[in-house]
């Protein structure tokens, strides 16, 4: 698949998220579409918990979810990579996962490819040699940067629930 962009990405930059993070996150992601296959929006204490997990994972393992700025040092979202949850009973447990969650503001202009890339990256250069996205059947829009990504459906399966479908997307990454 060619992932060469179509058109010339937006500039970011990503940072290891601040406290004054989780109170960015929680403004940009209380939006029930931003949220509409995550459950929907989130109480601010879930984002100082997250943030305060993402700066103990780059500490450890050199990646984390990291905060997206545009150009002008906006706060978009985050994008990153971390370990999949091994309390969570469903899932690629053990495996790291990568992800993106922009607010609404941010969709459609490159941002999430553009992080994604970016992302990718940074895990090659941190030593991971496999990563996995989890997107649930609906979100079309995530879907499409996995696959720009050259990221390969593995499996599509029933989401906690039952209700639902989610989709496993992998890709092998070569050393950088």
């Amino acid at each position: 698949m060619n992932t060469s962009p179509t058109r010339p990405l937006p500039a970011i930059q990503l940072r290891v998220p601040t406290d004054e993070d989780a109170f960015a996150w929680h403004r940009t992601f209380h939006d029930p579409d931003v949220m509409e296959f995550l459950g929907g929006p989130a109480e601010l204490s879930f984002y100082e918990e997250i943030t305060a997990r993402q700066r103990m994972h780059d500490a450890q393992l050199g990646y984390c979810l990291w905060t997206v700025l545009d150009d002008a040092g906006q706060v978009l979202g985050f994008t990153g990579a971390q370990p999949w949850p091994e309390e969570k009973a469903w899932g690629p447990v053990g495996e790291i996962e990568i992800g993106w969650r922009l607010g609404r503001s941010a969709w459609g202009k490159g941002y999430a490819y553009a992080a994604a890339l970016a992302t990718l990256e940074r895990v090659r250069e941190a030593g991971v040699p496999h990563v996995v996205a989890m997107i649930d059947d609906e979100n079309l829009r995530s879907s499409a940067v996995a696959e720009r990504l050259g990221m390969t459906l593995a499996d599509r399966f029933p989401l906690p629930g039952g209700t639902r479908y989610g989709r496993r997307y992998e890709l092998t990454l070569g050393r950088g």
